[in-house]
């Protein structure tokens, strides 16, 4: 499950089920693309615009990486489909590529039919929050 081949869907509105860790008061979001090809994009706040994360589908990083999500977490989403589940890896930048990381413990699972999403703490202590983008 990590989305469309060629990257994130531009979204204007998405609305977390629950709030990002840190982050109590933000529910919602607009998923923009950073490059033309959605590799990297920005989940920005609509209520505090000044706020946002850097998001890459792991596919381009991480082939081998797929998560498991719970059917409780799609019911939360209301998806009626696997097929129109994305996900997505927060980045931690770093001064540059090599030293940037992905959180792979805890990806944001988005329904691209139902514009709604969580961020899903994963229960696999193989999984790190700060990944290496570039190995």
């Amino acid at each position: 499950m990590t989305g469309p081949a060629n990257g994130a869907p531009e979204i204007p509105v998405i609305e977390l089920v629950q709030p990002m860790a840190g982050f109590p008061d933000l529910a919602r979001f607009a998923l923009v693309q950073v490059d033309d090809t959605g590799a990297l994009c920005s989940l920005t706040s609509l209520e505090q615009p000044g706020l946002r994360f850097l998001v890459v589908p792991p596919a381009t990083f991480f082939p081998d990486y797929t998560p498991e999500v719970e059917d409780t977490i799609l019911a939360d989403l209301g998806s009626s489909s696997a097929d129109d589940l994305v996900v997505l890896c927060v980045l931690t930048a770093g001064e540059s590529l090599a030293t940037t990381t992905a959180n792979l413990a805890a990806p944001v699972v988005l329904d691209i039919a139902t514009h709604r999403a969580v961020q899903v703490v994963l229960d696999d202590p193989s999984l790190s929050v700060a990944t290496p983008l570039i190995a």
